[in-house]
């Protein structure tokens, strides 16, 4: 039986459900990070299945530097209105924009295969994907827009 403290913590990290937590942590015999690599793997499979559902929703941020010489803007849409106000997808979004504006991404795709900057290990697209198995949505990077002096 995986701890309850281990399944927070593995919710904490993945944004999967406590149920799916507990089922990976159950079928890695507790091992965490095995744990996460199945739940990462659920949730590229989750976003493959979603990955043609139409995006009709979504929400535009956009970075600017402190010293205001440099900003980015993004488009990133979404199924519906009620993930586009979701406080989390919102700064999903946000940390979109300060890694356009960081890594100097210039195009949507260019974006996506940029290591995150907030955890390296792992690329945009698979912030994405985590994204998609959070929400149970479909999510797309739309456009990128990076301004500089």
């Amino acid at each position: 039986m995986a701890d309850f403290d281990m399944i927070r913590e593995l919710r904490a990290r993945c944004g999967a459900s406590i149920s799916h937590c507990k089922k990976a942590l159950e079928e890695t015999g507790g091992d965490r990070e095995k744990a996460l690599e199945v739940l990462r793997k659920e949730g590229a499979d989750i976003a493959a299945k979603k990955a043609s559902r139409a995006t009709h929703a979504g929400v535009v941020d956009a970075y600017v530097h402190a010293d205001r010489r440099l900003a980015a803007l993004v488009k990133v849409k979404c199924e519906t209105d009620f993930v586009a106000r979701n406080d989390e997808f919102r700064a999903f979004a946000h940390d979109l924009a300060m890694q356009a504006a960081a890594m100097g991404a210039r195009t949507s795709e260019e974006l996506l295969e940029q290591p995150f900057i907030k955890d390296p290990k792992k690329t945009v697209r698979d912030l994405v994907k985590e994204i998609i198995a959070k929400f149970g949505e479909n999510v797309e990077v739309i456009s990128v827009s990076r301004l500089e002096i």
